[in-house]
């Protein structure tokens, strides 16, 4: 087992903590990386998108002009595809795009998210991430003192006046460890963790 500092939240060392090697230091598989963020990706796509089809435009139920005569092409209703204002061939309908990996690909691609912040040392531990009110001011100013442009904190529990002090700073974000997710630990430069939810993300992954 590897071992790492734990930091308080003015970012001076405070003691330190193992961490398991088949969670923070394993085989980094970038391909189960690409595989759930696509398919995280895909999940959030509302797929609303549609057009309407020569049955659903509005008028065409008569003949636009004689069939001969004229000299154009002849025509049967004007909701055809080839004329202006008709219908759409082939075009977009509402559809569900979510797909699922199985769950071992799911596991050993966080694990290898993981691995990739702590070996990229962008990965810290806090032994605590407590604040007395909510104050958007108080966490930025915890962000900035650690040196962070880009972080994703992990909180072990419910905490509403983290969470909410931290939802209106761009680029910030606050998870508990039962939504920690591929997508949002790549997207993020720094991965900071507090002891007890490094505790409970250990001992879900390394089962």
């Amino acid at each position: 087992m590897a071992v790492t500092d734990i930091l308080n939240i003015e970012g001076a060392k405070v003691g330190e903590v193992e961490i398991k090697d088949e969670v923070f230091n394993c085989e980094v598989k970038e391909h189960l990386i690409h595989d759930v963020v696509k398919m995280q990706l895909a999940k959030r796509r509302r797929g609303t998108a549609k057009t309407k089809g020569r049955s659903e435009v509005s008028g065409g139920g008569r003949k636009p002009y004689k069939q001969k005569g004229t000299g154009q092409a002849r025509r049967g209703s004007s909701r055809s595809p080839v004329m202006v204002g008709g219908g759409t061939t082939f075009g977009p309908q509402p559809r569900d795009y979510s797909y699922s990996v199985p769950r071992k690909v799911r596991r050993s691609a966080l694990r290898s998210a993981l691995t990739v912040r702590n070996t990229g040392s962008n990965m810290k531990v806090l032994d605590k991430l407590e604040l007395a009110d909510i104050s958007t001011k108080t966490f930025y100013g915890i962000v900035k003192t650690l040196s962070l442009t880009k972080p994703l904190f992990i909180i072990d529990k419910k905490d509403e006046t983290v969470e909410k002090s931290a939802r209106n700073i761009p680029y910030v974000k606050v998870l508990r460890v039962e939504g920690l997710n591929v997508y949002d630990i790549v997207r993020h430069e720094q991965l900071i963790m507090t002891v007890d939810a490094l505790k409970k993300v250990e001992e879900v992954l390394a089962s």
